[in-house]
């Protein structure tokens, strides 16, 4: 049950890294946050799986942190090729 707390705090964190990260109209609102509690659910069950314990720091950190790390990589590169694309679109139809 502790994987629920885990997954609360991904889901709070990925919240407010789509509302740092710019480009909001570009994307989803659920795209963020969504990435950020499933890699860290998979993140969590793969370390429970290696032998963390619940009591274990290394186990919330890598968890949170690497979840909310990748949802924010993959929102930044969503974020360019979405601008890359729409620019190309643009270009190509003389607008």
């Amino acid at each position: 049950m502790y994987i629920l707390l885990a997954l609360v705090a991904a889901c709070a964190l990925g919240i407010a890294a789509h509302f740092l990260i710019d480009g909001r109209e570009l994307r989803g609102v659920a795209l963020t946050p969504g990435i950020a509690t499933v890699v860290t659910a998979a993140l969590y069950t793969g370390l429970q799986w290696a032998g963390l314990g619940e009591d274990n720091v290394w186990l919330w950190l890598a968890s949170i942190l690497g979840g909310v790390v990748v949802a924010v990589v993959a929102t930044l590169a969503l974020v360019a090729a979405r601008r890359r694309s729409d620019a190309a679109k643009t270009a190509a139809l003389g607008i």
